[in-house]
This record gives C-alpha cells, sequence and structure tokens, in this order.
C-alpha cells in the first residue's frame, strides 16, 4: 500500500512538472533572472540596492532548487534523471549556486547567474533540438577544420615571406600572419586596411588576397554551413512521426504473433465449414 501510494504521488509530480503551465512558470523565472543579471550591470542601480538583488537572487535560487527536486521524484527510476544530459546541466547550474554562495566569489555568483540564462535552452524542446543538432554536427566538422588549418597555414607562410618587409604590423611573423588571414576571412576591412596599403608597394598582392578569400570565405565557410543545415534537417526528420526511423522501431505486425496466426486458421477453417454447408444445403 505503501508503495502504491508513493507511486501515485510520483505519478501525480510528473504531471506538474510536464504540465505546460509549470514549464512556462520555469520560463518567466528564468527571464526575471536574466532581467536582474542585466540591471545588475548598471553600478548606479546596483550599488543603491545590492541588498534586494541578493534577495531576489536567492529566492530565484530556491525555485529553481525546487524545480529540480520535482524533477528528480518525477524521474522513474530516480537516478534516471542523471541520464539525460541537458538534466545534468540544469542540476549542475543550480548546485554550483549553493556551492559558491559567499563574500569570496561575488565574481563566480554573477557568472552562474548569467549561466542560468541558458537554462532556458534546456526547458525549450525545440531548442533543445537544434542545440543537440549543432552537437551532431561537431564529427563531421573535424575533417573541415583540418582542411581550414592547412589552408591558413599555407597562406600564413607564403604571407610571411612575401610581406614581411611591406607590412610588418600585418605579416610580421607567423603569428601575426595567421591572425591578419582570421581577420581577411571574416572580411572585416580586410581590402581597406590589409590589402590596399600593400598593394601600393606590391601590384601583385591581389591574387594572394582574393584567392585567399575565395578559398577560405566562400569555400570553407559554405562547408561548415552545408554540413550544419544538412544535420539540422536531419534532426528534424527524426522529430516526424511517419519517418523510418519510427517505422523500424514499431512494434512487428500482429501476423508475426503465433496466437493471432492460430485465431487467423480457425477463422477461416470455420469460413470453409460453413461455405461448405450452404453448398450442401444448395445441392438438396
Amino acid at each position: 500500500m505503501n508503495s502504491e501510494a508513493v507511486d501515485r504521488f510520483r505519478n501525480n509530480i510528473a504531471r506538474l512538472v510536464e504540465h505546460r503551465a509549470f514549464i512556462n512558470t520555469v520560463m518567466i523565472f528564468i527571464l526575471i533572472n536574466a532581467a536582474i543579471v542585466g540591471i545588475e550591470t548598471f553600478p548606479a542601480i546596483y550599488e543603491n540596492n545590492s541588498s534586494l538583488f541578493y534577495l531576489a537572487d536567492r529566492m530565484l535560487l530556491w525555485i529553481f532548487t525546487i524545480e529540480i527536486v520535482l524533477r528528480l521524484i518525477a524521474a522513474k527510476p530516480m537516478l534516471g534523471f542523471f541520464k539525460s544530459s541537458w538534466n545534468w546541466f540544469d542540476f549542475l547550474i543550480v548546485f554550483a549556486g549553493h556551492v559558491f554562495a559567499g563574500a569570496h566569489f561575488v565574481t563566480v555568483l554573477r557568472i552562474l547567474r548569467v549561466l542560468r540564462v541558458l537554462r532556458a535552452v534546456s526547458i525549450i524542446p525545440s531548442l533543445r533540438r537544434l542545440v543537440d543538432a549543432l552537437l551532431l554536427t561537431i564529427p563531421a566538422l573535424g575533417n573541415i577544420m583540418i582542411l581550414m588549418s592547412i589552408i591558413f597555414y599555407i597562406y600564413a607562410v607564403i604571407g610571411t615571406m612575401l610581406y614581411q618587409e611591406i607590412a610588418p604590423e600585418y605579416f610580421g611573423n607567423l603569428q601575426l600572419s595567421l591572425l591578419t588571414l582570421f581577420q581577411v576571412v571574416t572580411l572585416e576591412s580586410w581590402a581597406s586596411a590589409v590589402m590596399r596599403p600593400i598593394f601600393e608597394q606590391s601590384p601583385m598582392a591581389w591574387i594572394y588576397f582574393v584567392s585567399f578569400v575565395l578559398v577560405g570565405t566562400f569555400v570553407i565557410f559554405n562547408l561548415f554551413i552545408g554540413v550544419i543545415v544538412n544535420n539540422v534537417e536531419k534532426a528534424s526528420e527524426m522529430e516526424l512521426p511517419g519517418n523510418d526511423t519510427d517505422l523500424e522501431k514499431k512494434e512487428p505486425t500482429p501476423f508475426t504473433n503465433e496466437n493471432q496466426i492460430d485465431d487467423l486458421q480457425r477463422e477461416v477453417q470455420e469460413l470453409k465449414e460453413l461455405l461448405l454447408e450452404e453448398k450442401r444445403e444448395r445441392i438438396k
């Protein structure tokens, strides 16, 4: 009887934490926490109301703690709560708020308050799916990163050899060349600030810069975007109810059940007997 009461209690808690109103309420508190953290960046407001900000932070921390405890109780089994990486993230953010609650960790506490805003991602399922899809792209991006590193290194060495004397502030050594190429690949003032001063002394410099922009920006970055978009589409397709993966996970068709096959054969036999009786009656 006690176990039934416990199960009933946990089922009620599970319905509570899965209810849309509960999720929306948690989301509102996360937004309130974000607003408070933003207001704290104004020294004039924060210094005059520091005790009020501290009280609000403590209240929000305990609200989030109660939420985590409720979700932990609702999980079946209870330790199954920690099977999800998102649950680990929520738990560690809230737990760290209690661990670093002290005057010597003011900066750490402020950073943790900001990180609580990220809990909005774990609360909203669509955002979770998007982040999960982006994380799936990391292994696929490995080869692209290697290719990009090779291209950066080759162009950095060539740039250092060609323009070390002309523009030492940009190509004085290998490290500066890599930093300059990073500026060029982001298309941040690469023509006016980097290429044209060098172009005035080396008319063929445009070949170096234009080729790097074409390869580094339009080819490599498009590969990045293509891989990310492809994985996001795959993650979206996996969520659809009628895709192949769902069909594979469905239970076997009823005809694979031996009892049902026996029932079907019995019904067919009965139909045969009925047809034979009707035929005999007609002959008579």
